[in-house]
């Protein structure tokens, strides 16, 4: 998959292709975290797909043995956590 695009930084909305690659960097990095931690459903900051996406979040919640990505959310004042406790 590609990089995602710079124009990230400034726009208040993400594109089908950002969306997929944060979905993808989910899904390969972060769903296993979430299992050891025992999490069901939360909010997230997308600081894991890179620091461009570091004003987005996502709701997710359990799936089956899994998680899915329930909606995006713009936040200037959202800020990460550290899923490597």
């Amino acid at each position: 998959m590609t990089e995602p695009s710079a124009a990230v930084l400034i726009k208040h909305e993400l594109d089908d292709e950002d969306k997929a690659y944060i979905n993808e960097i989910f899904l390969d990095e972060v769903v296993a975290k979430l299992q050891k931690m025992d999490a069901r459903i939360g909010t997230l900051n997308c600081n894991f797909a890179g620091d461009q996406y570091r004003n987005w979040n996502i709701l997710f919640r359990s799936k089956g043995p899994g998680f899915e990505i329930v909606d995006f959310e713009y936040d200037e004042d959202s800020d990460g956590i550290d899923l490597d406790l």
